[in-house]
């Protein structure tokens, strides 16, 4: 039976929880390696990685976590402590600031540090929603979550497949191209707007899309599936020069049918 990313997550949290840094750092390098964008997972692999007396692995995995969300305040001062402790002081000192310039700034009214928690929380209802069979009222509460967190592209992620869940291409398609726009090189973020394309009825932007996923990584099977799939669903080509069929021919006189006499 497969497990999702989300509860190995949650499975990490409470080996951490029980000083159990290598039971955590197993469960979260298998969600690092699903290639989903979660921040929260790197951080608290980095986290492991540091109490388990790997400083240089800690500091890769909190790297990633704030190429995600470079507004993660936990993230920042934990790579301030690790820096610290290398002898690092002046980028130690530096991650100090820009934690307490970022911790200083509000959004939706709460401070970012409480607003990053509650969006966390949000996200976390939904899931409680969606395995509850509650798709629109996960929808909802991962909507609340990007309002509170809205740099945090692994909950936009969820939103979009939900919303494509949901039957709402549309409104997919608009969440995948933020995730593109900030997070260029994310290509599952770039398959997946492919795939709001094609489901939305563009499926030229679809083609488009996803022949660039397969420039950049052609060893991915699923891109080479999705334009499989849309040159199957493609009218055939006209070849260039070939005549258009000749229209219907006008339906016979009935057999034995009396011809008018010509005057």
């Amino acid at each position: 039976m497969d497990v999702s990313p989300e509860h190995l997550v949650e499975q990490a949290r409470e080996r951490f929880q029980l000083q159990d840094y290598y039971g955590a750092i197993h469960l979260l390098e298998e969600v690092v390696a699903t290639g989903r964008p979660f921040a929260d997972a790197h951080h608290l692999l980095g986290l492991s990685y540091s109490l388990a007396g790997q400083p240089e692995n800690a500091l890769a995995q909190l790297d990633r976590a704030l190429q995600l969300n470079p507004r993660y305040v936990e993230a920042l001062l934990h790579r301030a402590i690790v820096l610290n402790e290398l002898g690092r002081e002046d980028e130690a000192d530096a991650m100090f600031r820009r934690a307490a310039q970022v911790g200083g700034e509000t959004r939706q009214g709460f401070p970012a540090p409480v607003a990053a928690k509650l969006a966390n929380q949000h996200a976390a209802l939904g899931d409680a929603y969606l395995e509850s069979g509650g798709l629109n009222q996960a929808v909802h509460q991962y909507q609340e979550a990007l309002a509170l967190g809205p740099g945090f592209h692994d909950l936009r992620y969820k939103l979009g497949r939900l919303l494509l869940q949901a039957g709402r291409a549309l409104d997919a398609r608009e969440q995948f191209e933020i995730i593109v726009r900030h997070r260029p090189n994310y290509l599952d973020g770039a398959a997946m707007l492919g795939l709001a394309c094609y489901l939305a009825g563009d499926g030229l932007a679809a083609r488009a899309v996803w022949e660039e996923c397969r420039e950049r990584r052609p060893e991915d099977p699923r891109v080479d599936a999705y334009l499989a799939m849309l040159a199957r669903n493609e009218p055939a080509a006209v070849p260039a020069g070939t005549l258009p069929p000749a229209p219907p021919s006008p339906p016979r006189r009935a057999a034995g049918g009396r011809r008018r006499k010509r005057s």
